[in-house]
């Protein structure tokens, strides 16, 4: 299995490697998805999201899920947990593309829909570069205690 090939080398290398890989595809025995960690771990899930965005991405499938979805329900829900987590991650695409895994073969829609929110994220500042509009200030004086100190040398014999 693929998955046992991709643990074994990661595990092989101890984490070097750096690579969080989530793993999908369809056998004999039904549909899998899996996460595999940069030391080897495995984790089979219904559902994964992973990157810079993927806590808002899980707060969508979490709620949407359910197992038997319709294909077009399927792809909305994508589409909406990918939203929220370029939404909510200023480093993300723009693009949401879609990888449908079936027994006939693989469909890589690219793209499947462009974010709709890609300008409204990118926040236009009012200040020249290097400052900052101070709003009020507050100097609180700092009470501090000398101390002395006095190195002697030890003697060793």
């Amino acid at each position: 299995m693929a998955v046992n090939i991709l643990q074994d080398m990661l595990y092989r290398y101890h984490g070097q490697i750096g690579a969080n890989l989530i793993l999908g595809g369809v056998d004999c025995t039904g549909n899998h998805l899996y996460t595999v960690g940069p030391y080897g771990s495995v984790n089979k899930m219904p559902y994964l999201a992973m990157g810079s965005g993927d806590l808002a991405a899980l707060g969508i499938l979490e709620d949407q899920f359910k197992p038997d979805l319709e294909l077009e329900e399927a792809k909305k829900m994508v589409r909406d947990a990918i939203t929220a987590g370029i939404m909510n991650d200023l480093g993300s695409g723009n693009n949401i593309d879609i990888c449908v895994i079936t027994r006939e073969g693989v469909d890589y829609i690219r793209p499947y829909q462009e974010s709709e929110y890609k300008d409204n994220r990118k926040m236009k500042y009012r200040y020249r570069h290097g400052t900052t509009a101070i709003l009020t200030e507050k100097v609180v004086p700092l009470k501090l205690e000398v101390v002395q100190e006095a190195v002697q040398q030890m003697e060793t014999a």
